[in-house]
């Protein structure tokens, strides 16, 4: 039933222009129906009052009116008397007498009992009262009183009136269809061309909601046709160019913020590598002084070797992922990904031997299209985020697997998982499921967007799925 609803403005105005006129042309068709019903039986009583009781009158003596009984019909009173003309006679309540003008006479009537009963309910009072009698159909009658102190009744059908009404509904039905099919084509035009500007920022609203507009430059559509901004349509289409506007340039602010952010992270990565790995060689340099240095000054050293380093790293991963902001290219060359999973997953063996490591593998090496380098970078940084975010003791798994289309490739732990406020944002730079960490161990939170800056430039996508003892990710790689 909610199927059949209209769903757009210009179908539900138009069904309401069609509803509206076709309560009023019922509203015409009935009342000329009713008034002209009325007219014709008001006019059909004034016939029966000219005419009076007359041929009632003449079958007070008349007993027996057959079809061909000519005796009969010098009885019978029929000048100035219509075909159809009925006449009956009542005696103490009782119908003697009935009779109706034909063409060739007069011809007596064969009431039924209900018959007889509706005739003796009409009331004597010289006004017209409808009758249906089995043998005669709808009649219009009149009661009069007799000189004899009989009930004289005269009628006349109804059959024309009817058949005139009748007429009438046929008529006024054709011309009202005729006029509601022509009324809903002209008004479904003309609410089209009255809407037409409102259809055409709809469609200006559709584009713009198909656009990317997360990041990166966004060119917005051409704005919608204004019209008379008098009408609602023109005040909403005009508001929506103006909302499209300020959209516009809070969108060309927002990118030329970002490429100031990636241009002054692209900037000082590349800067700082330089005085970063100064500071760490000459820590690594003074502790391979031959003299005997001071325990504090050692452990100092040691830990200005260790930041620097972590501090190389981060600068080498911020760096990374300002290039791939900027759309730098990647190598294309074909992987096997069956050899990048053991490779990585020989140095995880060797870096955390408290954790179970296991692999699944197709039968068949899988091969890829894309940069060697940065595809075991991904690897490699998926399986130490489960290194370094799960107990000893836990075991993950590595599963490669194909489809038509795509490599799959899942990192799974058994860990105690990822907490459900961190997922939504877990792919994002600086972010680290539990900032407790010490910073020794727990990494800058610039892993896992690598992961996914990598995987996106190789036109796949990752995907995590987590819960307390089960922790996925799962990145896709297509073949091309």
């Amino acid at each position: 039933m909610r199927s059949l609803r209209p769903h757009t403005l210009r179908a539900r105005l138009t069904l309401g222009l069609l509803v509206l006129l076709a309560v009023s042309c019922a509203a015409v068709g009935l009342a000329a129906v009713l008034e002209l019903n009325g007219f014709l039986t008001s006019r059909l009583d004034e016939q029966l009052t000219e005419a009076g009781n007359r041929f009632a009158v003449s079958l007070e003596h008349k007993q027996d009116l057959k079809k061909d009984d000519h005796d009969g019909d010098e009885h019978a009173d029929t000048r100035r008397q219509a075909t159809g003309t009925f006449g009956a006679r009542l005696v103490d309540g009782t119908v003697t007498n009935a009779a109706v003008v034909r063409p060739t006479g007069t011809l007596n009537v064969g009431l039924t009992a209900a018959d007889r009963e509706r005739l003796e309910d009409v009331p004597v009072d010289g006004r017209g009262h409808s009758v249906g009698l089995s043998a005669l159909d709808e009649y219009r009658v009149i009661a009069t009183r007799g000189l004899d102190g009989d009930v004289l009744i005269t009628g006349m059908p109804l059959e024309p009136v009817e058949a005139a009404v009748h007429r009438l509904e046929l008529v006024a039905g054709i011309v009202f269809g005729a006029a509601l099919t022509a009324a809903g084509v002209a008004g479904a035009l003309w609410v089209r061309w009255s809407l037409r500007p409102l259809s055409r920022v709809a469609a200006t609203a559709t584009r713009v909601s198909e656009l990317p507009l997360a990041s990166g430059e966004v060119a917005l559509p051409p704005r919608a046709p204004e019209s008379d901004p008098r009408g609602e349509v023109g005040r909403v289409a005009g508001a929506f160019n103006r909302m499209l506007g300020h959209v516009e340039d809070a969108l060309t602010k927002r990118h030329a913020s970002e490429e100031r952010l990636r241009s002054f992270a692209a900037d000082a990565s590349h800067e700082l590598r330089t005085p970063v790995a100064s500071v760490r060689g000459h820590a690594e340099l003074a502790l391979l002084h031959p003299g005997p240095l001071p325990p504090e000054i050692t452990r100092a050293l040691q830990r200005i070797a260790a930041e620097s380093t972590r501090m190389g790293a981060m600068v080498d991963d911020l760096l990374l992922l300002a290039r791939l902001d900027a759309g730098r290219p990647l190598e294309r060359a074909p992987v096997d990904l069956t050899r990048l999973v053991l490779d990585a997953l020989t140095d995880a063996r060797a870096t955390a031997s408290g954790h179970r490591w296991e692999l699944d593998l197709p039968e068949d090496p899988v091969t890829v299209t894309g940069d060697a380098h940065r595809l075991h970078q991904v690897l490699a940084n998926l399986l130490s985020n489960a290194r370094l975010h799960t107990p000893a003791g836990t075991k993950v798994t590595v599963t490669l697997e194909t489809d038509a289309n795509a490599a799959l490739l899942k990192v799974h732990d058994d860990g105690p998982g990822i907490p459900e406020d961190i997922q939504p944002g877990v792919f994002e730079r600086f972010t680290r499921a539990d900032r407790s960490t010490k910073a020794e161990t727990g990494g800058a939170g610039l892993g896992l967007s690598i992961v996914a800056a990598v995987v996106e430039a190789h036109g796949g996508s990752v995907t995590l799925e987590s819960g307390p003892g089960s922790t996925t990710f799962t990145v896709r790689l297509g073949y091309a």
